[in-house]
């Protein structure tokens, strides 16, 4: 992720606070902090922030004032490192699920500059898929399955590495000095691909229980009950405690579901919203974020936009905008790790 520097998140802390400030009255302010500064420091300082969308110029000449731009909740800015030096109990954190936050994921999310990019990158994707051998093409897909498999088992904490996943893919050789849940882990995420691969279409129009079938491939043989869970479950690191209620949690997963089968949501926003939220409600016993990267694929596949592999993705990073979502409903850190891996999957795959 890419990380504001300490003077950065300072200034930008400051015209929170403040609603509005000139760039006279910022230069004063980090002065008093940090000693004398030159005006144009502060001025590229502004620029990074007004270029990630987190304030907004108004006015001209000496009139020029500086103001925070969230046009959606969803999208507040968190300085993720500091947030996460707290311990748990000391973080200022949302304990319960918020049923809210389904009526922010609009395409806001997104600015139209953002999407426009983005729908470019996916043409240039397209127009080269259209070009590849049928060989070819299963090869792509089959090395994106593997890294997929790779990183998103290692962000659950398995330990094959990507060579051994390859190996086991390609071979079906396990790797010695590991677990046979860490075999059967990414061998289910082989399963799980190979489906929404060879059946796009199916997630066009998405239901509980395309979502649940998801599931079970992903979590055969590991042990894990079928469906929706009954009872209530904990997550490592947060006190966020997610729905104890069935009734609540399909109740949660029928709001996802008007969400992304939206006609006017734009797939990529349909993708995000699936992998945010499928963590966020945990409907099932376990394999929720699992389950969530691999229908935020099958999303993408099925609008005819790239697939993610996350190979680029940092765990540590991935689980830190996880939380920071759950725990303030910020998207801001998972919403930059999903472009960029999308960015980094167009230029990466299908060439």
């Amino acid at each position: 992720m890419e990380k504001l520097t300490t003077r950065q998140n300072s200034i930008l802390e400051f015209i929170q606070n403040q609603g509005q400030a000139s760039t006279r009255e910022i230069k004063e302010y980090q002065e008093l902090k940090t000693g004398a500064l030159n005006r144009i420091t502060i001025i590229r300082d502004l620029d990074v922030l007004i270029t990630k969308k987190l304030i907004k110029k108004t006015g001209r000449g000496r009139s020029v004032s500086y103001g925070v731009m969230i046009e959606n909740p969803l999208m507040s800015f968190y300085d993720i490192e500091k947030y996460f030096e707290q311990s748990v109990e000391k973080r200022n954190s949302q304990k319960n699920f918020n049923f809210d936050i389904f009526k922010n994921f609009d395409n806001s999310i997104f600015s139209k500059e953002e999407l426009a990019n983005l729908d470019k990158l996916n043409d240039n994707y397209q127009k080269r898929v259209k070009k590849l051998s049928p060989t070819i093409l299963k090869k792509e897909f089959e090395r994106l399955t593997i890294e997929l498999s790779w990183k998103s088992s290692q962000i659950e904490g398995n330990t094959y590495s990507l060579i051994e996943t390859e190996i086991l893919i390609t071979e079906n050789q396990e790797a010695s000095g590991h677990t046979k849940s860490e075999t059967q882990m990414i061998l289910n995420h082989k399963k799980a691909l190979d489906y929404i691969i060879k059946n796009p279409k199916i997630f066009k129009e998405l239901t509980l229980s395309k979502i649940e079938d998801l599931h079970q491939l992903l979590t055969f043989d590991l042990g894990v009950e079928k469906n929706v869970r009954k009872t209530s479950v904990g997550i490592t690191g947060t006190n966020y405690k997610p729905l104890d209620n069935q009734f609540q949690i399909k109740e949660a997963l029928h709001e996802v579901l008007s969400i992304i089968n939206a006609k006017n949501i734009h797939p990529l926003l349909k993708a995000l919203s699936a992998i945010a939220l499928i963590s966020y409600i945990q409907p099932f016993e376990d394999g929720n974020k699992r389950t969530a990267r691999i229908l935020g694929n099958a999303i993408l596949l099925a609008e005819g936009y790239c697939p993610l592999s996350y190979r680029d993705v940092d765990k540590n990073d991935y689980k830190k905008a996880t939380l920071l979502f759950y725990e303030q409903n910020s998207l801001y850190f998972l919403k930059e790790i999903f472009v960029k891996q999308f960015e980094f999957a167009v230029e990466n795959y299908f060439g």
